[in-house]
């Protein structure tokens, strides 16, 4: 049997068993498949990756179709590394929503899966009307978990999520509709190199983008999401910032060197977004009241650091690429770690508001010690995988050594100082000063509410004392996630239909 053909098996999986846990009676069943759904995962995108290292990228068309006519799923070692990581967030968040008795939802299992469904789907797709559909398949599971989990402003937070989501949903489908309008096509490998010819087919992928960095919560379209992701529980909050919006940035990954060919026109254009985002996201925490919501903030600055590389794609592709997967990988780590361990506070103490916490150092000093070390990694301080990644990045924005280099450095050395004063004033009102009054001489958080934060954080100081195998990794999967020539031949094969000519993408297909 062919590899490939196990590609749709990532999809369908996860959306048969979050079937089974609907039906399922038992309780314990719907515990283990949402934890075990995850971890198996997890070991499958290994196999992945060390698949496609040793054959490249490998595709399969759904119904044998040719390529262009049917829904394509493809996969390379970029995809596999997010596949794994994605699945670690959902399978120690799942595994804190069991700890704090979410699951005693009866649906709560099934639509972890069913998001599950969506986040691999959209991994591997080739196919943007696909992706849109995938996304479709994450946020309607979503849309539940925001209204049915949190606190009681749970409801005016999924409101302002289902509404944001919708509008870019739409946004992204008419976008979807234009390219296929305009090109005749809408695979990702049929419309290689379209986006740096300009024109038409250029603002009908412009939609799809802007919905796509919606999705992200770069600025300006950004205040959306510490607006209701901190409104949710800590489990589901972890699970968003480790699904939502890092698929948002593997497709932009993908588009941006798939079909805009590291176009770059619009260098700066990116530079001064993804800087004012930055910026934006470091300091607006310094004024949230609650462990999330500073967290939140945290978020929205991580996802320019990421992104601003695109800047820089086009003087040295593979380093810039390889900063920005680096920092994806330990941004989705290390912000889950955090946001885990705010959820043991808030479930021990029954609130995260800042002024209501303090001295939680002297009675939870394991608490405390992965909290500081979550933030020490958000900063770039070793021995957390933030380091490597701020480190790669600023390599990365020196290397043409023009204005652009500077913007760009001075803006992530301001924007982790701001990120410094965050995590500093947290840790000032919630875990310094005088132990609490009032509170009962036994109270303390359970081991089982921090194993999972814990966990993460074990992983993100593995990430730093294993940096050359995973940098290694890295560099392989920004190998092939350039070899744009690899990626087209695997989806579109010998008999594909409807392919874009680059030169002349609204005169018909080749």
């Amino acid at each position: 049997m062919n590899a490939e053909v196990t590609l749709p098996l990532f999809v369908a999986t996860p959306l048969i068993l979050a079937a089974v846990a609907v039906i399922s009676p038992w309780k314990i069943l719907r515990d283990i498949l949402h934890i075990a759904v995850p971890v198996v995962g997890i070991v499958a995108g290994g196999w992945l990756f060390a698949y496609t290292a040793m054959n490249g990228t490998i595709a399969h068309t759904i119904g044998l179709y040719p390529a262009g006519v049917g829904i394509t799923y493809a996969a390379d070692q970029f995809s596999a590394l997010m596949i794994v990581t994605t699945m670690i967030v959902a399978a120690t968040a799942n595994w804190f929503a069991t700890a704090t008795g979410e699951t005693n939802s009866r649906f709560y299992a099934s639509l972890t899966l069913i998001l599950v469904t969506g986040v691999n789907g959209a991994l591997l797709t080739a196919d943007l009307f696909n992706f849109f559909v995938m996304i479709e398949v994450m946020l309607l599971p979503s849309y539940g978990l925001v209204a049915m989990t949190g606190g009681r402003n749970r409801l005016r937070g999924a409101r302002v999520f289902i509404l944001t989501n919708l509008a870019a949903s739409t946004l992204l489908l008419v976008g979807v509709g234009f390219v296929y309008g305009v090109t005749g096509a809408v695979n990702i490998a049929a419309l290689a190199g379209v986006g740096a010819a300009g024109g038409p087919a250029l603002v009908a992928l412009g939609l799809v983008v802007i919905a796509i960095i919606t999705k992200a919560g770069i600025f300006p379209v950004h205040t959306w999401l510490p607006r209701t992701y901190p409104l949710s529980s800590a489990a589901v909050m972890g699970l968003f910032s480790g699904l939502h919006t890092k698929v948002a940035v593997y497709m932009l990954f993908r588009i941006f060197v798939v079909i805009f060919d590291l176009d770059d026109r619009f260098t700066w254009l990116i530079t001064i977004l993804m800087v004012v985002s930055m910026i934006l996201g470091a300091f607006a925490g310094l004024a949230e009241h609650t462990i999330r919501r500073v967290l939140a903030y945290q978020m929205v600055t991580g996802m320019p650091f990421i992104l601003v590389m695109f800047a820089f794609a086009p003087d040295n592709p593979h380093a810039a690429l390889s900063a920005g997967i680096v920092y994806t990988l330990h941004h989705m780590i290390t912000i889950g770690a955090l946001i885990l361990n705010a959820g043991a506070i808030e479930e021990t103490y029954g609130t995260g508001r800042l002024a209501r916490l303090t001295g939680l150092a002297h009675r939870h000093p394991w608490t405390a010690a992965i909290f500081a070390a979550g933030a020490y990694s958000v900063v770039g301080f070793p021995p957390f995988s933030g380091l490597w990644g701020k480190v790669l990045l600023v390599i990365a924005a020196a290397e043409p050594g023009d204005m652009r280099s500077v913007v760009v450095i001075t803006a992530i050395i301001v924007a982790s100082f701001g990120a410094l004063l965050a995590m500093l004033r947290v840790w000032r009102k919630v875990f310094w000063g005088r132990p609490m009054r009032g509170v009962p001489a036994g109270l303390r958080i359970r081991k089982r509410l921090l194993a999972p934060s814990a966990a993460l954080m074990v992983i993100s100081a593995g990430m730093f004392v294993a940096a050359g195998p995973l940098i290694d990794a890295v560099h392989t999967a920004t190998d092939q996630l350039l070899n744009v020539e690899a990626y087209t031949a695997a989806v579109l094969g010998d008999d594909a239909v409807g392919v874009v000519d680059p030169e002349n993408p609204t005169g018909g297909n080749r």
